[in-house]
């Protein structure tokens, strides 16, 4: 296997392992984690919003398992 070969194999490896280097390197992956971490946040507050109910329903059945 010569070097193109390896190359157009795991291009997308190589590239994602960089970028890796880049986030671990500037400490990005804080900032990441804080935009994941309030996106989801949103969206679990949006879902329990739109669906009192049967969210109440759902605690309430795995409270009374507890």
């Amino acid at each position: 296997m010569n070097l193109k070969e390896f190359w157009n194999n795991y291009k997308g490896a190589i590239i994602g392992v960089i970028i890796a280097i880049i986030i671990l390197i500037t400490r990005l992956h804080d900032l990441i984690l804080a935009i994941v971490v309030l996106i989801l946040g949103a969206l679990i507050g949006n879902y329990v919003q739109q669906n009192k109910e049967d969210v109440k329903a759902k605690l309430k059945g795995f409270i009374d398992k507890m």
